[in-house]
């Protein structure tokens, strides 16, 4: 059954165009954190704070609206992929916990907000993000995920020793068994857009650090810097479609009540 949409929602409705730019972003927020924190020099303590009142800054347009505005929204979300991917690093860099020990930990800090968000709103659906408590969650759920995922893919490309390739195409199937669970065996949309959500994390951030680091650390050498811009450009590219898109519906929504008018008006002539 298709799902039925709130018109205020302020997400947008899940399409290929959302799975698409979402995949590039959480691929890009891997690169960028790399490219503020090493190339810039910054450090993590420093980058992590400046880009966590960054992304609050933005927030606050994003909430106000009180309504899906692609680029606003898409903002957001790539400066909360770079928040997440900064603090898993800090974590594990800074203060030595282990990768195993922060993906259990951002196991249970997503579990949490799914439990409080569902005692509080006894909905995780992200057709209905129509109020300011459940967009809050929304964006703590989000953030909770970038976080495990960047843990996640770390532990097994690293860790377990699969390599950034590997991790990716595991990480990829995983995402199309619970595609076809829920389009063939009709498994619970909610349950299944989230499971695929925390997953596209590690998915995006191996094949950004396959990209990016050297061939020594079993990458492609691209650097961050190319491969920040080469996905950089394909999330603006993928934003303007959005809002293309939309104002064409607008347009056209516009024109058939322009038209429906005009009839009324001849017949009552």
């Amino acid at each position: 059954m298709t799902p039925r949409y709130s018109a205020s929602n302020r997400v947008p409705h899940v399409t290929w165009d959302f799975w698409l730019i979402k995949l590039v972003a959480v691929t890009m927020g891997e690169t960028a954190a790399d490219f503020l924190a090493v190339n810039l020099g910054l450090g993590l303590t420093a980058t992590s704070l400046f880009m966590a009142a960054v992304l609050c800054l933005a927030l606050i347009p994003q909430v106000e609206a009180k309504r899906y505005v692609p680029w606003r929204y898409w903002l957001a979300v790539v400066l909360i992929s770079i928040v997440g991917t900064l603090v898993t690093d800090n974590l594990v860099d800074n203060f030595g916990v282990s990768l195993a020990a922060t993906t259990v930990a951002f196991t249970v800090a997503l579990a949490a907000t799914f439990w409080a968000w569902w005692r509080s709103e006894r909905t995780l659906s992200i057709h209905y993000v129509t109020t300011d408590r459940r967009e809050m969650f929304y964006w703590l759920a989000i953030l909770f995920t970038f976080a495990l995922g960047t843990a996640a893919g770390d532990l097994v490309a690293e860790t377990f020793g699969l390599g950034y390739l590997a991790t990716g195409l595991l990480f990829g199937l995983t995402i199309a068994a619970i595609a076809f669970c829920h389009y063939v065996l009709e498994m619970n949309a909610i349950l299944a857009f989230w499971l695929a959500y925390i997953l596209t994390r590690p998915l995006g951030a191996s094949f950004g650090d396959l990209l990016s680091q050297p061939s020594e650390y079993g990458g492609l050498g691209l650097g961050t810097v190319v491969t920040s811009v080469i996905f950089l450009a394909t999330i603006a590219g993928v934003v303007l479609y959005m809002l293309a898109t939309i104002a064409g519906v607008v347009l056209y929504m516009t024109a058939a009540s322009r038209g429906d008018n005009e009839v009324r008006l001849d017949r009552a002539a």
